[in-house]
């Protein structure tokens, strides 16, 4: 009997809490965002550390709100956060976005809320006897953020597919081994680990090529064809849907961020020294930022690359028409691909 009042009482404030949220009347008091390591992150570091999400809510008639601020060591623990109901916004790769666009398509519904950068991401090696993918041996791993799911995983397995030839998209796979960035920076400037290969980001891959053992195998801006989308950002649709308001004051922060950003980089130089207790050399870190292969921008690009391979593979079910099909129309209006 007890057990049946708990179903009742939580169905009821469940309808209760949806009525609300259909209303206008009951939007989030508090907003919980995940981030990952490096440098493409900074559009999320500058919007915290300025109080952005905050500033706009507030000018939408939200009134105070918290943001809550976490880091993921990869997408696919975050895709796990959010849809246990432990996280609202997502960010990562192209590849953890459109897996979990697949795995909801027709119920929950995540999609991207905006890209966050265009950077290329480096293969690298410390191995003297490694020119190319053709040259990994058994005896080496090749660390990444999460094997065969990471934007990096999806990246090496075109560049496979491209070395070895139709169908060998996985030829590497048995390699790759899930390892946070700095892990992998470390395991790879050591020259003592079985990880001989990196597939990372900014900026650990341009501290990684300061050591002279160290070579750039491949860059995804080769594989892709130009310049990509690295980072986006994402959400359930019901988020979306049930605070209306706090999404477009995200949307707005985001934008701000970004132009905050391009207006004067040195200054978003020292937000991610700051924000991410990074001990690097600031100089060092301003030339990456100010680097032209690193774009700040909203703008998905070469999306659909990594949509139609993942399709192809059978990594996706479902084969998207347009970027549009995942990513949220608020940004539909950008030149995206």
């Amino acid at each position: 009997m007890k057990k049946t009042i708990r179903v009742v009482v939580s169905l009821f404030l469940g309808l209760g809490a949806g009525f609300h949220a259909a209303s206008g009347f009951a939007e989030v008091k508090e907003v919980r965002i995940a981030e990952q390591f490096g440098i493409g992150y900074l559009p999320l570091q500058m919007m915290r550390e300025k109080g952005l999400l905050e500033k706009h809510a507030k000018k939408l008639g939200l009134g105070d709100i918290k943001v809550t601020w976490s880091r993921f060591g990869g997408g696919a623990a975050m895709n796990d956060a959010l849809l246990s109901d432990n996280l609202d916004l997502a960010s990562g790769g192209v590849g953890p976005l459109l897996t979990i666009w697949d795995k909801t398509k027709g119920n929950v519904d995540v999609k991207g809320v905006s890209a966050i950068n265009s950077m290329p991401l480096y293969l690298t090696t410390n191995n003297p006897n490694v020119r190319s993918l053709k040259d990994f041996t058994d005896k080496e791993k090749i660390g990444l953020p999460a094997a065969k799911v990471s934007i990096q995983a999806r990246t090496l397995q075109m560049a496979a597919e491209k070395e070895f030839g139709a169908g060998k998209h996985e030829a590497l796979d048995r390699l790759t081994v899930s390892m946070k960035h700095p892990d992998g920076v470390a395991a790879l400037l050591s020259g003592r680990s079985e990880v001989t290969g990196h597939f990372s980001a900014p900026p650990f891959q341009q501290q990684e090529l300061q050591d002279p053992k160290v070579r750039k195998i491949l860059s995804s801006y080769d594989v892709l064809g130009g310049k990509s989308t690295f980072n986006t950002i994402w959400t359930t649709g019901k988020f979306r849907a049930q605070n209306p308001k706090t999404y477009r004051a995200f949307v707005a922060a985001l934008k701000e961020s970004m132009e905050l950003i391009n207006a004067d980089k040195a200054a978003a130089t020292d937000v991610f020294m700051k924000q991410s207790k990074s001990k690097l050399d600031p100089a060092f870190v301003r030339k990456i930022v100010m680097d032209d292969e690193n774009a700040f921008t909203m703008t998905p690009r070469n999306t659909m690359k990594y949509a139609d391979f993942m399709h192809k593979v059978g990594a996706l079910k479902n084969k998207p028409a347009s970027w549009k099909d995942y990513f949220f129309p608020e940004i539909h209006d950008l030149p995206g691909s």
